[in-house]
């Protein structure tokens, strides 16, 4: 396993994210471990949950947590990423990214994943709300506390990353090291202004829906062996999609790949991406996300996806506002 940089840090981290959300409702509490396991045994230290996430809110931190119990160096060898923004009740204050929640969610994470810090604390959405001064005082005590190493981000727009960075300069911090977007074949829109702000100021990009839902699984394959999955329940998305989900799914089989592994091994050429997320149900499918690391794509065959699957902006290829202007 070759471990990467998380942007500008020292820290690093495998080039795959084991992704947790369906630890709980799809996966259940003992599969969910036994995935866990898997991923430490194939190298990969590097796990994303949220608080939200679970059949209740919470759930999946719990079952981590339980994980890490066990013991075994199962806590110290994972580079362990949570997030916090979303209302845990409908009482007052318990979302969004005051420092009020942050404090409270933080504590609150804590012990539900039975550690006691949290190496990457992630906003999972931007809050209009509250004002820059007043989230970078929350985490910065959270910082002097021990708790918390680094701070990420998750669905901002480039001007918010910006934002964010000046005012944790003004007040002498590192800020954010992460931006965690939606980033596929089919979804490319942050390359107009989110990838070259991650770029700009050192944050690693970690793409989540590598796979488009599972349209870039394979789906029509999948669809003409009965097999049933996230992309084959879409069919709206897949008879939207169809003819250049056709022509992506012979193209990978002329590589000799299946088209999962051409989707998460592409975001791996792609600027200021470190690591994407993959959601395994099962070890199969944890094992099988491990070719995409080895899979090399030439020139030609990125040229190739960017004619199947061309940038939904005038001008792509180049930063905005070339992108959208001249």
């Amino acid at each position: 396993m070759e471990y990467r940089h998380l942007g500008r840090t020292g820290l690093r981290v495998s080039p795959l994210c084991l992704g947790t959300m369906n630890f709980g409702p799809r996966t259940s509490e003992a599969d969910s471990r036994t995935v866990m396991d898997a991923a430490h045994e194939h190298g990969i230290n590097f796990f994303d949950t949220a608080n939200g996430y679970g059949s209740h809110k919470g759930e999946t931190e719990e079952i981590v947590g339980r994980w890490f119990a066990q013991g075994g160096g199962r806590r110290e060898k994972t580079v362990l990423a949570t997030k916090l923004y979303g209302d845990m009740t409908d009482w007052p204050n318990d979302g969004k990214l005051s420092a009020y929640n942050i404090r409270q969610a933080c504590d609150a994470s804590l012990k539900r994943l039975q550690t006691d810090h949290i190496d990457l604390y992630q906003m999972h959405h931007v809050d209009r709300a509250t004002p820059w001064e007043e989230i970078w005082e929350g985490f910065s005590v959270l910082r002097q506390q021990g708790k918390v190493l680094y701070v990420g981000s998750s669905n901002f727009a480039g001007w918010h990353l910006a934002l964010a960075q000046a005012s944790a300069a003004e007040r002498k911090m590192v800020g954010l090291v992460s931006e965690q977007s939606l980033y596929n074949l089919m979804s490319r829109w942050v390359e107009l202004e989110v990838l070259p702000a991650a770029e700009h100021h050192g944050l690693g990009v970690i793409p989540w829906s590598p796979l488009a839902g599972g349209l870039l699984g394979g789906v029509l394959a999948k669809q003409a062996g009965g097999d049933e999955g996230r992309g084959t329940s879409n069919s709206e998305g897949v008879e939207k999609n169809r003819a250049t989900l056709q022509a992506y799914e012979e193209f990978c089989a002329d590589l000799g790949a299946h088209p999962a592994d051409v989707g998460v091994a592409w975001l791996l050429t792609r600027p200021a991406v470190t690591a994407p997320i993959i959601g395994p149900r099962t070890v199969e499918q944890l094992t099988n996300s491990l070719r995409a690391i080895d899979l090399e794509l030439d020139q030609a065959a990125l040229d190739r996806l960017d004619e199947l699957f061309p940038a939904p902006f005038p001008n792509p290829g180049k930063p905005a506002p070339e992108a959208y202007a001249w």
